[in-house]
């Protein structure tokens, strides 16, 4: 509060009989209530009077001269006048003068000065902020004086952005935008908008946001544990998420129709009393407006019978498969099953007892190929025998010949041979 004065004389006075007006300046909020103050000095009764910046008279000697109730005249003495303005408005804004009527008018100006501490900021989005695209959000504070200061924040760290202000003539609007990219994970992320401003003794006027990010659904089957067998109950739940979440789940069974047993409860499939009739793969579908998704299940029911001499594995969910409205997709049977063939799923399953069966049939082709080598080593042992003695024969046949041929006796030819 500034203090400044004007006399009829020189100031300060020289003489008891030179008298002097001071006025105080005033800064206030707007709203609130402002105190003028003129201070005398040697005041003598002259006439005082005090006006308005519009120059108009408000009091005359303690008289009120302006039909204006929020002016109140509340002190006046030889030494201090004192009005006071409630409900303070950035119109009222500007000198009032406290005037001393004497031989000469002299006057001193108090200038009021009104602050107006924003309100809280408010937050606008330009477009919807969906999956891999990019958000604009701007922060505005419509009114204050002088303007306020705006910062955008996020996990406590600052987030630099476009500002922008205008003067609306007594006050200024002022706005703030950023443009941040947004992913899945960035849903429901937490942002604020900061105003900083004299006028709020170090506070600040905080709006927070709450990011809202569209994306397309996810599905995934949560499969029965263990093994099922004819008679038993399945019970299939399909989790779903999205922005916005798909309200509408359907449930199916590839080339069929659900079993008459079927029941849907929303994401709930329930199947009472199963047979191997209700083999087969069965698929839940969800989608929003920003694309679909499905996932499926093959069943696969065991009997009694197979059970003892079996063991054959749980049967298991597939991968998700999700598409976008830009990049259609369709459902693919995982490498282990073919939704079309269910009888090539019990084939798969059955991997253990082929394995046995396998390697029997070697041991057997083992076995044969050990009895046809054996059987051929043991022909050709027997040829070279007879061979053997066949040709012994033909020696002493040919010597029987030579001595009818002669017409020696055996005896002879023997001795000839031997000399």
């Amino acid at each position: 509060m500034s203090v400044a004065g004007v006399s009829r004389c020189s100031f300060p006075p020289l003489a008891a009989h030179c008298q002097a007006v001071q006025a105080e300046n005033v800064t206030v909020l707007e709203g609130g209530t402002a105190q003028i103050s003129c201070r005398l000095q040697n005041y003598d009764g002259s006439i005082v009077v005090i006006q308005n910046p519009r120059r108009q008279t408000l009091f005359f000697n303690g008289t009120r001269a302006l039909k204006d109730d929020r002016y109140q005249m509340m002190l006046f003495t030889p030494r201090l006048v004192r009005i006071t303005l409630t409900n303070v408005s950035v119109f009222d804004e500007g000198g009032y003068f406290c005037q001393l009527y004497t031989d000469a008018t002299h006057h001193q100006v108090a200038t009021l000065s009104v602050l107006v501490p924003p309100e809280t900021p408010a937050v606008e989005v330009k477009q919807e902020a969906v999956e891999g695209g990019e958000v604009e959000l701007t922060c505005v504070s419509p009114r204050s004086k002088p303007a306020a200061a705006l910062r955008w924040m996020r996990n406590g760290k600052e987030i630099p952005g476009v500002v922008s202000q205008q003067d609306n003539g007594k006050t200024f609007s002022v706005s703030s935008t950023i443009r941040i990219p947004v992913e899945r994970k960035d849903n429901g992320a937490a942002l604020s908008c900061e105003a900083v401003h004299p006028a709020l003794s170090g506070e600040k006027r905080v709006r927070h946001y709450r990011l809202d990010v569209y994306f397309a659904p996810t599905v995934r089957i949560l499969p029965p544990s263990g093994i099922l067998r004819e008679g038993d109950s399945l019970s299939l739940t399909c989790s779903v998420t999205g922005n916005p979440l798909p309200r509408n789940i359907q449930w199916s069974k590839i080339n069929d129709t659900l079993p008459e047993r079927a029941e849907i409860s929303g994401p709930n499939l329930q199947i009472s009393r199963l047979s191997q009739s209700h083999n087969g793969t069965y698929l839940c579908q969800a989608q929003n407006n920003f694309g679909r998704a499905a996932d499926h299940y093959t069943l696969l029911v065991y009997d009694n019978v197979s059970l003892a001499t079996t063991a054959p594995p749980t049967p298991s969910t597939t991968q998700l498969i999700t598409s976008h409205p830009a990049a259609p997709s369709f459902l693919t049977p995982s490498s282990a099953s073919d939704p079309e063939d269910p009888s090539a799923v019990v084939e798969t399953h059955s991997a253990v007892p082929y394995a046995v069966i396998g390697g029997v049939l070697a041991l057997l082709v083992f076995t044969v190929i050990c009895v046809l080598i054996v059987t051929i080593w043991c022909s050709v042992r027997q040829k070279g025998s007879y061979l053997t003695h066949e040709a012994s024969g033909l020696d002493e046949h040919g010597e029987v010949q030579e001595a009818f041929l002669n017409g020696n006796d055996a005896s002879q030819g023997k001795k000839e041979y031997l000399l």
